[in-house]
């Protein structure tokens, strides 16, 4: 992930800022077009959003992120196969502010293995702009179920481009609740823990009207909030943030 901007001090920070955006972005929407995937199909999403600022992991990488990428997804031998790829352009938010661009490729493959959904995948991190960090990989385990109506999903990062190969795990939460045949409202909550600080890193809550307006399009704009829980002083000085923004999806 691309910043500029003042960082923590810690190598780790630094390093897992690289990583994971998309939580519940592009990846949680290629997942859910695979787990609704009967046939061999290939299905697609494309997307398109804005946000007032960029929160990555607790981290405030910079502000008005305009963003937009596309999903595949797909089912072979029992085995869920999704890719895609991710392009955003913000603004560092420092003294002279610079516009910064990320575009990140990634893919994943999953098994349904009755007590979970287990998934294994790959992001590369393509970083430009002045102020912003190298590129990075990142290779990523995760296992997913629905427990009492609710989807839960912990993932663990692994840094394979840096010396130290700083670790990085989430546990997500989500649950949505249909409205009107063409709106719902869904909710999530994601905790981060950081494995080499031993510490927890943030605690992010987000609100989302999903609106519906054909068979295949929707827009959804989202509230969410993010409060630090880590000691080093992340988000750039500032312990929480709250953030806005909306996104256009069509799917075919």
């Amino acid at each position: 992930m691309a910043q500029a901007g003042t960082l923590p001090a810690t190598e780790n920070n630094n390093n897992t800022m690289q990583n994971y955006r998309k939580t519940i972005g592009a990846l949680a929407a290629a997942s859910a077009l695979v787990a609704g995937n009967a046939s061999a199909e290939v299905e697609y999403e494309i997307h398109a959003g804005y946000t007032s600022e960029y929160i990555f992991r607790g981290l405030n990488l910079g502000t008005d992120l305009a963003e937009v990428g596309v999903d595949m997804a797909t089912e072979y031998n029992g085995f869920g196969l999704s890719a895609g790829v991710w392009y955003a352009s913000f603004h560092n938010g420092g003294a002279g502010a610079n516009t910064l661009t990320e575009t990140d490729v990634y893919g994943e493959v999953s098994k349904d293995l009755g007590f979970a959904t287990a998934a294994i995948g790959y992001i590369y991190y393509f970083n430009f702009g002045a102020g912003s960090f190298g590129d990075a990989g990142e290779t990523y385990f995760s296992l997913a179920q629905t427990y009492f109506g609710v989807d839960f999903a912990l993932t663990y990062f692994w840094d394979v481009s840096g010396a130290d190969n700083d670790g990085y795990t989430e546990l997500a939460a989500s649950k949505g609740f249909e409205l009107s045949p063409c709106v719902t409202l869904n909710t999530g909550a994601t905790l981060g823990y950081l494995w080499e600080q031993g510490e927890f890193a943030h605690l992010t809550t987000r609100v989302a009207i999903d609106y519906a307006f054909t068979e295949t399009a929707k827009v959804s704009p989202f509230l969410a909030y993010s409060l630090s829980l880590s000691d080093d002083g992340v988000n750039n000085g500032e312990e929480n943030e709250f953030v806005g923004g909306t996104m256009l999806s069509v799917s075919f």
